[in-house]
């Protein structure tokens, strides 16, 4: 089976003098980065700062949108209008927009972060906002479809493909999975897999055979074309230059989708 896959990360997710990510390590393994865009994390010069060195590496540049939730890091569950959220989605894409295309390149897809990746999955309502925030900031680049990166099933990317955006199912090397699909909550045990071994093993068998196990055992069939490790864990550059390094080795050719 000759297999293709999409590598990404979370990237930029610092602010000010404090950095939780090793961007510039990140971005020598992955082929897509997730920019934090102010509203979990980031500030103006670290968004500048990736969105340059992912250009000089060839790496597709992401707008990781969020709730507006600093202190709690995107990841605390809120609930914001439906016509609040849209804009503060198209704010956060058009802000990136602009260090990206200073960089000489563009946003190429949108992935929302954290509790709102999370309500997205269920919640039709925020789903669609989230898409209309991405339609409207496409519409004021000219008619751009921005590609939406989700968690297949979702209703995120169901809202995303009758809004006539390109959609792009995603699975995570790094995270358990529930027997129906959806990712294990971060508050429960076993949520996050820290173990190597476990992670690149997952990895290989999701991009070459199209599997992913559950936390129960049960064997899940997935036809993802990004494969996504988190930036914020331990050691996260060196992992995911292994994980990189062992597809290549199975013979799956690591390039991006958007």
């Amino acid at each position: 089976m000759n297999a293709t896959i999409d590598l990404n990360a979370d990237l930029g997710e610092g602010f000010g003098h404090w950095r939780l990510t090793d961007d510039e390590a990140l971005l020598a393994s992955v082929t897509s980065a997730n920019v934090a865009c102010g509203f979990h994390a980031g500030d103006p010069a670290t968004m500048r700062r990736v969105c340059e060195l992912a250009a000089e590496r060839g790496v597709r540049i992401g707008a990781q949108v969020s709730y507006r939730d600093l202190a709690g890091f995107g990841r605390r569950a809120m609930d914001v209008p439906a016509a609040e959220l849209t804009a503060e989605v198209a704010y956060q894409i058009g802000a990136l927009d602009v260090f990206a295309r200073a960089a000489g390149t563009a946003v190429s897809y949108v992935k929302p972060h954290g509790a709102l990746y999370n309500r997205a999955v269920h919640d039709a309502e925020q789903a669609a906002a989230v898409v209309a925030g991405v339609r409207l900031a496409g519409d004021a680049a000219g008619g751009q479809r921005l590609p939406v990166l989700g968690l297949p099933g979702s209703r995120l990317l169901a809202a995303a493909a009758e809004a006539g955006l390109p959609t792009v199912e995603e699975a995570f090397a790094d995270r358990a999975y529930r027997p129906d699909g959806t990712l294990v909550p971060r508050s429960e045990p076993g949520a996050v897999l820290h173990d190597p071994e476990q992670v690149v093993a997952r990895s290989v068998r999701l991009a070459r055979d199209g599997e992913i196990v559950a936390a129960d055992g049960r064997v899940l069939r997935s036809a993802a074309r990004s494969l996504c490790v988190h930036g914020d864990t331990p050691a996260a550059a060196l992992l995911a230059r292994r994980v990189r390094e062992e597809l290549a080795a199975a013979g799956v050719t690591v390039e991006a989708f958007a």
